[in-house]
Order: structure tokens, then C-alpha cells, then sequence
């Protein structure tokens, strides 16, 4: 039988109730940081009538154990239930869900920037001071994964519809392992596909899983092994692969020689020739103010 949802009086009596919500998702705090990072990636805000709504959190009961850290980080009454049934992906799935009703609780995590409803391609960072490692962790053990290729090379990846979150995890990740990544939303579902493998997914995962941290307990163990890797000695380091600016596109374009252009650039002919006939054709985008 469903659980009847508390009435909105209920909802606005935490502090008649002794309520100390001092510091509740503080995103300075390290802990409430990763929570709301979490939130924002797994977490669902739906309203009701009147004053009524609540936040959900399902996921696999087997991470049942980060749900009630939440739970115990909230000063608010809150739930836990599991349930078994049939899904798409699995005949039989054990989930576990984490219920808060508080109004109070609803506003503060709303205000942070966790909408209500739909809001996959609407989240964003904060716009509030926040520990940006913690956050970045939270999003990355709701939606992202840490583990070994079937190569067997370590990765941590992130799936996201988020053009702003999916952009300042690649900002960040830069500052840390120096690797850049440019997003791009894949053509078949419009989602974003964000990958760092080898060496950069060591120096993230220690970064990010650090001794102690809030996390997922599978993720953390996943990125404590990542250290082990050790790059076989026949493996060859790819070098970064050097993006185009604006400013390199039209010098090209106006010198319109392949030659020319590798000499006052500093690239090869191939690469210039390549660069020059996909903006001629189209594939790429002519630098602006260029028609």
C-alpha cells in the first residue's frame, strides 16, 4: 500500500518541532557539497499541492549506505524504503529510496540550484562558495562510473545533459591533470560523453576519492585500485591533441596556403590543408565575424 504523504502543516512545523537546521548544506562543507552535487545528478524535487512536495533519491540498494549518511546529514524527518520490482534493464531490481517532505529543507536545496521537475539539461554548478572536489565526486558517484576498460585501462567518465555541469567538470579536470576535453553531445540521444583514461584518471580519481571522503563505497574502492595501473612499457604515450582557435582559423583562411599557413603557425601542411578544406566545406564553423 502507498504511503500517504504528510499534510503542509506537517511540513512547516520543524522549528516548533526543535528543528536546528544551522549549516544544513553548507556547500563549504565537504560532505554537503558531495550531497547536493548527488542531488543535483540522482535526485528528483516534485511539488504538490499547496505547500506540499517532496525530494526522492532511488537508487540500487546495494549503495543503500550513502542514503543514510544523507539522512543522518539532515536535520529534517526523512524515509528509507526498498522495493523489488520489473525493470527495462533487469527482470528483478532491489532499490532503495530516500524521502524528504520539509518544506524548509525543499527551499534551501531549491535555491542552491536543484529544480523542480524535469532538470537534467537545466542543473548547473553553484553559484554559492562550495568545495568543488566534493561536488564534482557527488555528480561523478550519481552519474558517472570508475573502473577499468575491457583494455584494462583505468578511466572515470561522466554522463550528462548538463552543457554547464558537463563543461566545468572538463574546466576542472584541466587544472588538474592538464588533460583538456571538449564536450560534445553525442547525435543519437543528445547526451554528453565525458572520458579520461591512463594516467589522467589516476591523478583525478586520487584528487577526487580522497582517504575519508563521503562516497559511494564500490566507487571509492574502484578508484583506490586505479593506482595500481602501471603503463606497459611497449604503450606509447599519445600527446594531447592541439585544438584550433579562432584566431588560427583566420589566419588560415586568409592566407589560404597551406604551406604559408604552417610556417606562421606552427603546424604541419596535412594539418592545415585538413583544417582548411572543413571549413571551406562546412564541418566546422567559420571563426566569427568570418561568413
Amino acid at each position: 500500500m502507498a504511503e500517504r504523504e504528510p499534510n503542509a502543516q506537517q511540513f512547516t512545523l520543524d522549528d516548533a518541532l526543535g528543528v536546528d537546521s544551522t549549516g544544513f548544506m553548507d556547500l563549504e562543507d565537504p560532505n554537503y557539497a558531495y550531497m547536493f552535487g548527488f542531488l543535483q545528478a540522482d535526485g528528483h524535487l516534485a511539488k504538490g499541492t499547496g505547500q506540499k512536495g517532496r525530494l526522492t533519491v532511488e537508487i540500487n540498494a546495494r549503495d543503500t549506505g550513502i542514503l543514510r549518511e544523507f539522512q543522518r546529514l539532515t536535520p529534517y524527518n526523512s524515509s528509507i524504503t526498498e522495493r523489488t520490482r520489473s525493470t527495462n534493464f533487469a527482470e528483478t531490481h532491489h532499490s532503495a529510496t530516500w524521502t524528504l517532505c520539509s518544506l524548509e529543507a525543499r527551499t534551501k536545496i531549491n535555491e542552491l540550484g536543484l529544480p523542480y521537475g524535469r532538470k537534467s539539461k537545466k542543473i548547473t554548478p553553484p553559484r554559492v562558495p562550495f568545495s568543488r572536489r566534493d561536488y564534482l565526486r557527488g555528480v561523478i558517484d550519481a552519474d558517472g562510473s570508475v573502473g577499468y576498460t575491457s583494455k584494462g585501462l583505468p578511466f572515470i567518465s561522466l554522463t550528462t545533459a548538463s552543457t554547464a555541469i558537463g563543461a566545468y567538470l572538463c574546466f576542472y579536470t584541466k587544472k588538474i591533470t592538464g588533460v583538456e576535453r571538449r564536450i560534445k553531445r553525442n547525435v543519437r540521444d543528445g547526451i554528453y560523453n565525458i572520458l579520461y583514461w591512463t594516467e589522467a584518471a589516476q591523478t583525478l580519481g586520487e584528487h577526487l576519492y580522497y582517504p575519508g571522503c563521503l562516497s559511494l563505497s564500490r566507487k571509492q574502492t574502484a578508484a583506490d585500485s586505479l593506482a595500481a595501473w602501471v603503463r606497459p612499457a611497449d604503450m606509447r604515450v599519445a600527446p594531447e591533441r592541439r585544438r584550433w582557435t579562432e584566431s588560427e582559423d583566420r589566419m588560415l583562411l586568409r592566407l589560404n596556403n597551406d604551406a604559408a599557413a604552417a610556417r606562421e603557425l606552427g603546424r604541419t601542411e596535412k594539418s592545415c590543408y585538413i583544417r582548411l578544406w572543413r571549413l571551406r566545406t562546412g564541418l566546422v564553423p567559420m571563426p566569427s565575424g568570418v561568413q
